[in-house]
């Protein structure tokens, strides 16, 4: 029997998880990151999955670092001869040493509005809600030392559409890298299956912090406002912006009305108020927030 381990720290892949092991498939060990250590690396969506392993009867093992390089991690490794590695969302490039060990691979899942390499990199899904894009490609590929480089051996594709946001992304992610797993692992554990190169000019997306989610009326229209709160609105830290000296963190908001007009008022500006609901006036049209937290800064 091959012996897989699992390494994740995100909820995105907790759902595909959770049904290769409903279908009978056994992993060896669990590895995540505490509580702690996900505070510690400020890991936005983080994900226990010491709770699924505990629900299979699965031993984990916490590593010292997020990059698995200290030698405590190395020899976890080295002695578990472990041959398939798969993901549930481990935003570090694994070692050389660790991916050479496996005898069969690690899986790797990234996803971009275009087919790799475009879109390597941190962040895809809410890079591709800020640039407005409509498709999501999300690829299989085999694991090497670069960030998203190695030969791809399955893809699907899925909607963006006007009503998504960061939340109902990771649905939609969940579903697909579920329906891939499934699809691809048997071929994997058996060695029948093909994987084809990258081609093309590689281009990349770079990590996204907390302090990237100002919003800056000024040069922002109300159109790029809308796509910049849905990237960043739950599990993650939220876009924000200041309005009377006063710091709003927007959860949710739509575009209100691109004909409505308050010549005088700055953009940025409340213009009007309903029953804890606010409507911003911005370039090229209103914003209504539907939800917002207030606190003095």
């Amino acid at each position: 029997m091959k012996k897989i381990v699992m390494c994740g720290s995100h909820t995105g892949g907790a759902p595909a998880i959770r049904s290769l092991l409903s279908e009978g498939y056994q992993f060896q060990y669990f590895v995540c990151l505490t509580p702690e250590q996900s505070e510690r690396y400020c890991i936005s969506g983080y994900y226990d999955y010491s709770e699924i392993a505990r629900d299979y009867g699965i031993p984990v093992y916490h590593p010292e670092t997020y990059s698995l390089k200290s030698k405590e991690d190395e020899k976890f490794f080295k002695d578990n001869k472990f041959d398939l590695l798969i993901q549930g969302g481990w935003q570090r490039l694994f070692p050389e040493n660790i991916l050479a060990a496996l005898t069969i691979g690690a899986i790797g899942i990234h996803g971009s509005s275009d087919f790799l390499p475009k879109g390597r990199g941190r962040s895809p899904l809410n890079w591709s809600l800020i640039e407005d894009k409509k498709r999501f490609i999300m690829h299989l590929f085999l694991i090497k030392s670069g960030v998203d480089d190695g030969d791809v051996f399955d893809f699907t594709t899925f909607d963006i559409n006007e009503f998504d946001d960061i939340e109902t992304l990771y649905f939609k992610y969940a579903i697909v890298y579920k329906k891939l797993m499934l699809r691809s692992l048997p071929g994997l554990l058996q060695g029948s299956f093909t994987a084809f190169p990258q081609n093309g000019e590689p281009s990349y997306y770079a990590r996204r912090t907390q302090s990237d989610g100002l919003i800056d009326w000024e040069t922002m229209d109300v159109w790029q406002i809308y796509n910049f709160t849905r990237a960043q609105t739950k599990p993650y830290p939220g876009a924000y912006a200041f309005m009377n000296g006063k710091k709003y963190t927007i959860w949710k908001c739509r575009i209100f009305d691109t004909r409505l007009t308050y010549k005088k008022a700055q953009y940025g500006e409340c213009v009007e108020e309903f029953e804890g609901k606010m409507i911003i006036n911005c370039r090229g049209g209103l914003l209504l927030l539907d939800e917002f937290e207030v606190c003095e800064d």
